[in-house]
């Protein structure tokens, strides 16, 4: 019988050893601010991915992905469809090792995570109205030029960078009982399941998702992937219309459950993150704390993390969050 998970803990090891020359571990940190908004005695651990290069976690995806790949693949060159973070991770790592990255994005994407690419040395695409139109471009172009694709969701690599997260997490606070994880398309949340089964079982892990993008959470609802749903959320790093084949069957079988957030209550979670931590956090950042704040009488007195997993919000979209818009 095929096994769900796409990496085993290996992987994960494997893939901190070749992260550990270009990235040290991100912060954990605590605020009586945000434990007193939470309440009911939990005490949240913020991981505060928005302070590595680029500003998010995807600098680990692509990263893993880049320094697993083999001299002659690296000077072909390198290919990836995004709406933004991980196409930022792919260019750094391109710029870092000297590798060719081409990334295709949405036309109308967002214009800095597009300006912040091009800055980075990447070639950057613009196609289509939608993320899957520019991902098919994307697969494509990887044929006709000969380059190495490297998917944003469905590539062991990618999940296996992700998963030095979570590890980080629990060497920094090895007394955590639960993390709620903003989910697009997974790959944080499979990391931490990965990391989780090998290294602290009872650690729960939550989704969160926008109900303007529920195509994670109706997919984990109803037991099957689903596809070409509707996306109307203003959190870019979930605005995902459907289930992936990598990552669907693991959070099918290991989430400890899965939350949906309204768009207002996501606005006010990015509000109230800047107020107690100071920190700039995009909208799937505070996927987490939106989440717990729903369910925080059921962690009472618990050791939560959440995951500031990027701080690259446009300040359009900044100006409309703190408007109340």
């Amino acid at each position: 019988m095929t096994s769900p998970w796409p990496i085993t803990f290996d992987d994960v090891l494997a893939a901190r050893e070749r992260l550990h020359p270009y990235l040290t571990a991100s912060p954990l940190r605590q605020y009586p601010l945000l434990d007193a908004l939470v309440g009911h005695d939990i005490q949240v651990f913020v991981k505060h991915e928005n302070h590595l290069p680029v500003q998010t976690f995807k600098v680990r995806n692509g990263l893993a992905a880049v320094t697993a790949l083999d001299a002659a693949t690296r000077a072909r060159g390198v290919i990836g469809a995004t709406t933004g973070n991980h196409g930022q991770g792919m260019a750094y790592a391109g710029r870092l090792l000297g590798v060719p990255v081409t990334i295709v994005v949405p036309e109308g994407n967002n214009p800095e995570k597009n300006a912040s690419i091009r800055a980075l040395g990447a070639e950057l695409v613009e196609y289509g109205a939608r993320y899957d139109d520019a991902a098919a471009r994307c697969a494509e172009l990887a044929a006709a030029r000969g380059l190495h694709l490297i998917h944003g969701i469905n590539d062991r690599d990618v999940i296996a960078g992700a998963a030095t997260m979570t590890l980080e997490m629990l060497e920094q606070e090895p007394g955590l009982d639960a993390i709620f994880i903003a989910l697009g398309g997974g790959s944080q949340a499979v990391g931490a399941l990965t990391v989780a089964r090998a290294r602290k079982p009872s650690l729960r892990i939550i989704a969160v998702q926008s109900e303007a993008a529920p195509a994670q959470f109706e997919s984990w609802k109803q037991g099957k992937m689903l596809r070409g749903m509707p996306v109307r959320t203003f959190a870019e790093g979930i605005a995902t219309g459907q289930a992936y084949d990598m990552t669907f069957p693991p959070l099918k079988e290991g989430l400890a459950d899965f939350i949906t957030v309204s768009e207002a209550e996501l606005a006010d979670a990015v509000r109230e993150l800047i107020r107690t931590t100071h920190n700039l956090p995009e909208g799937a950042a505070a996927g987490g704390l939106a989440g717990i704040r729903k369910v925080a009488a059921d962690y009472a007195g618990q050791r939560v993390g959440i995951v500031m997993c990027g701080g690259n919000m446009s300040l359009a979209a900044l100006r409309a969050v703190l408007q109340g818009d």
